[in-house]
């Protein structure tokens, strides 16, 4: 969950609290860039790119998630997703240094490529290895995972912990976070047995 679904959860909730700080970057480096000050009508734009640029990203992801999780596996798909999610961290960590805003709205399309494919094969890996017992507690720690995802976002965007204007790259990047200790953990979990069974056909490895 730390790695899945709760990516999703913790991007939709964390763009809310730096929401004037971005639009105020984008003012600034609009008019070092060009020598003349942005309207507000684009502002309100480039603001509205930031923000909807992560459910055309989802939109992509969710469309990925089938082919990569039968192509490569639910756990690999798993550790793929993590690739999108830390190039988004950088390119938005590193956004203000580099004077870009554009480097903000490629950041949360990639953010939203990887909460997509997550948030689908979080739900078919759970599921998929979990006891016939525990199926159904499985399952919810996707939902679980997304409700501890956006209260985090909300907490981390608090202006007494990252929610200031000298760290807002921070609090954007943080993602990295919850998708290195994925990519560190990942790796000693199993296989789904559904995968090996149907997609691979190896019988032995699924029992």
């Amino acid at each position: 969950g730390i790695g899945g679904a709760f990516q999703y959860g913790l991007q939709v909730s964390i763009i809310n609290s730096p929401a004037e700080y971005i639009k105020s970057f984008t003012r600034e480096t609009w008019l070092k860039r060009y020598g003349s000050s942005p309207s507000e009508e684009m502002i309100t734009l480039m603001w509205s790119f930031v923000v909807s640029i992560y459910s055309i990203g989802g939109l992509l992801g969710s469309f990925s998630a089938g082919y990569l999780s039968v192509r490569f596996g639910r756990k690999k798909a798993m550790l793929f997703a993590n690739i999108p999610a830390l190039l988004s961290a950088t390119l938005m960590g590193l956004s203000r240094l580099c004077g870009s805003f554009e480097m903000i709205i490629a950041g949360r399309l990639f953010s939203g490529v990887s909460g997509g494919l997550v948030l689908n094969i979080h739900l078919m890996y759970a599921g998929e290895c979990a006891p016939r017992k525990l199926r159904g507690l499985f399952a919810i720690t996707a939902s679980t995972a997304i409700a501890v995802g956006k209260f985090v976002g909300f907490a981390l965007g608090l202006r007494e912990v990252l929610g200031v204007d000298a760290l807002w790259p921070v609090l954007m990047a943080i993602n990295a976070l919850p998708a290195l200790i994925q990519l560190l953990a990942l790796p000693f979990f199993p296989d789904s047995p559904r995968y090996l069974l149907i997609d691979k056909k190896d019988k032995e490895g699924c029992i």
